[in-house]
């Protein structure tokens, strides 16, 4: 367990030297900082069995008491299947180990993870079959964060070896995939970058997935019905961050109604059983975008988010980013 916690925190939760938010009492910066300060104190407390200084501040229990609650977090994050590394997954561990101790809720403000209240219940999953308007379905291979243009652009690949794939990909690629192949086979990676190129511009990539290269398909993918902030627009940088941890290192299954005039695919994502476009609304992180998309449970998710003024809707009057959009290319 020990080694498995100094995985997490070590690769996907140490503090960065770039945040700019205010403290909290535990001394993090930001709520996914909260997150490797829990599993640091969970590593502490599993090697020396002491709770963290200064916690008794924060919530009235006893040292016992205190003890009690990190044994049975230690427990959880054993049994965890991965190990929560978002705050929201965070604090649901912390609120579901800890629901028979009211007074445990003042560890969530202590390392500052969400508050109950703010966390969304998401009940939509993946369809058991196709709704209706979907021409076909994608299954891709793990999406790199990089790949998260804003709230509602994602680039994924899907690897050639997929049925759907395999008979239509063009012979100039096939053949320039193994010629590449064998031109790093022999150190000659001039070559074999030239013949990547040629791949490249046939809308193809070679990944490599855990040391296996794989050809693959991009794909760029536009959220259907919801319209997230622009990038430089307030909000778009926290939209563009939670789609992010949402995909981030995993493979999604994206059901595609259609292409729209920017070549991007048009349709909905679920990753790990999760509806991308029911997060992004409930977070107050994108509008409905009834222009193109008339689903009532879209509309109801952006009213629920509107109600608890979450995410952008914490603003008195939001600008729509199809009307800054506008904006932009009128010159305002």
């Amino acid at each position: 367990m020990g080694n498995a916690l100094r995985f997490l925190y070590k690769n996907c939760c140490q503090p960065t030297t770039t945040e700019s938010h205010s403290l909290g009492p535990h001394g993090v910066s930001a709520q996914s900082v909260g997150v490797s300060a829990l599993a640091q104190d969970i590593l502490h407390f599993e090697v020396t069995s002491q709770v963290p200084e200064g916690l008794s501040k924060h919530v009235v229990s006893s040292k016992k008491a205190q003890s009690n609650w990190y044994t049975k977090l230690l427990q959880a994050w054993k049994e965890a299947k991965p190990p929560p590394k978002t705050p929201e997954e965070t604090a649901r561990l912390i609120i579901q180990t800890l629901k028979h101790h009211q007074k445990a809720d003042g560890l969530l403000a202590f390392y500052g993870l969400p508050h109950p209240d703010t966390l969304v219940e998401l009940y939509t999953g993946v369809p058991s079959t196709l709704p209706n308007g979907v021409k076909y379905e994608l299954h891709t291979l793990p999406v790199d964060t990089k790949a998260v243009a804003d709230g509602d652009t994602i680039t994924v690949y899907v690897s050639t070896a997929d049925p759907r794939e395999s008979s239509s990909v063009p012979k100039e690629v096939q053949v320039a995939a193994i010629q590449r192949s064998k031109a790093r086979a022999e150190k000659n990676y001039a070559k074999a970058d030239a013949l990547h190129k040629k791949i490249t511009d046939q809308n193809y990539r070679v990944l490599n997935i855990q040391n296996e290269e794989i050809l693959a398909k991009k794909y760029r993918i536009r959220l259907r019905g919801i319209d997230a902030p622009e990038s430089a627009m307030p909000y778009g940088k926290q939209a563009k961050e939670e789609l992010a941890n949402l995909v981030q290192g995993k493979c999604v299954k994206v059901l595609v109604y259609e292409e729209d005039r920017y070549g991007r695919y048009v349709g909905d994502i679920y990753c790990n059983g999760i509806f991308a476009q029911e997060v992004m609304l409930k977070k107050g992180l994108a509008w409905h975008y009834t222009a193109y998309d008339r689903r009532t449970e879209l509309a109801n998710w952006e009213k629920e988010a509107r109600a608890k003024r979450v995410g952008l809707w914490a603003s008195k009057n939001p600008e729509e980013p199809w009307e800054w959009r506008k904006g932009k290319r009128e010159g305002r």
